[in-house]
């Protein structure tokens, strides 16, 4: 990306300082420092609706979702970004059910723009509970992010996961917060 870009934050936690979103202002911060504009979005709280099949969004000339929430202003702030940092918490062996709705609705998002995902460049963060990403559902979700973005072709530039349980305690693994912020570095850039 070149100087002057944009990167889209979205925060799938139900914390606004959870320790997905700590992970994800660490990959902001790398993406900062060269000189990246951010935009952060924190979905909870926000009118998103669940999908309902309805299909307008695939139709010949269509103008995007016909469901007009707050998932609207999100789907121009998708356009406008060159990359996205995709934090959630793992629950209950996936992502969370705030990303999951918005990933969801991301089915209308080629209702926005010819091929509106590809060339996107993404970055995911997670957090979970327990010692490993396997037993704890972590690799479940990101294998669901990968097989998602391989399918519109946009490019996974990287990915930071840890374990913590009580909000903030991600902060303690100090290698995992210098391998987000040079992941934030690597998005921002050409390569990766």
């Amino acid at each position: 990306m070149k100087k002057g870009k944009k990167v889209l934050v979205l925060l799938g936690s139900p914390r606004r300082k959870g320790n997905s979103a700590i992970l994800a202002e660490k990959i902001a911060e790398g993406a900062k420092s060269k000189g990246v504009s951010v935009k952060t979005v924190f979905l909870q709280g926000l009118n998103i609706a669940p999908c309902t099949a309805c299909y307008a969004c695939q139709k010949p000339k269509s103008k995007g979702c016909s469901i007009d929430d707050d998932m609207q202003p999100i789907y121009r702030a998708m356009l406008e970004a060159g990359a996205w940092v995709i934090a959630s918490p793992v629950y209950w062996f996936t992502l969370s059910a705030q990303m999951k709705i918005w990933m969801d609705r991301c089915l209308a998002f080629p209702a926005y723009g010819k091929d509106p995902f590809e060339g996107k460049r993404i970055a995911i963060a997670m957090a979970y509970g327990g010692e490993d990403p396997f037993d704890s559902g972590c690799v479940n979700a990101l294998r669901t992010f990968q097989d998602a973005y391989s399918y519109v072709g946009a490019k996974i530039v990287g990915m930071v996961y840890g374990s913590a349980m009580e909000p903030g305690d991600i902060k303690s693994d100090r290698s995992l917060m210098r391998e987000a912020k040079e992941l934030g570095r690597k998005l921002a850039g050409n390569k990766g």
